[in-house]
């Protein structure tokens, strides 16, 4: 099971360690792993707890012995379950990505390019949305996580200094007037 997030950094960090903690100690008590309809249930519980002033809005996916599922869980506290799902800012251009080209049938590597490609029309349609495209494929029984998948839009170093030794340019002449 893995939980990804949109918002604020610190808050979706906090939220999902502790949510994560408390899984741990179900785990423990109950002996059985746990169901990601749990993981979300307490997600959802304690965002609804702070009427949306906790600023985390997550995706959370697993797969468990009823079989994969992907949930989003926004900061006031509701979810949806859906085929695929988007947060944040960059979250309507993925979404028309994912509409119009997601089809039940498609292969793994067919499936992990429509999430890159969703990712970057996020990344180029909303400044906000980051620079790196990072996959988790959750599979029965495996994860794989592709850290850097793709890096459509990094950060460019500064070839040079922009320092220009006085006079060089043209223009910028001083004439002081004598206006009295």
């Amino acid at each position: 099971m893995y939980c990804c997030g949109a918002g604020t950094a610190a808050d979706t960090e906090m939220t999902t360690s502790l949510i994560s903690s408390q899984l741990e100690l179900h785990r423990l008590s109950t002996g059985r792993e746990t169901k990601v309809v749990t993981a979300m249930t307490l997600l959802k519980q304690m965002l609804f707890k702070y009427q949306g002033h906790i600023g985390a809005a997550l995706v959370l996916g697993g797969y468990d012995f009823y079989g994969p599922h992907l949930f989003t869980i926004y900061p006031h506290g509701s979810t949806d379950k859906l085929p695929f799902v988007t947060m944040g800012s960059g979250s309507l251009a993925a979404m028309a990505v994912f509409e119009a080209r997601y089809h039940s049938n498609l292969t793994r590597q067919e499936a992990i390019q429509l999430v890159n490609d969703a990712i970057e029309a996020g990344i180029f349609n909303d400044l906000g949305s980051g620079s790196n495209v990072d996959v988790t494929v959750i599979e029965k029984g495996k994860v794989e996580v592709l850290r850097n998948y793709n890096k459509p839009n990094e950060r460019a170093k500064k070839e040079q200094s922009y320092r220009f030794e006085r006079g060089s340019t043209e223009g910028g002449r001083e004439e002081a007037m004598d206006v009295s």
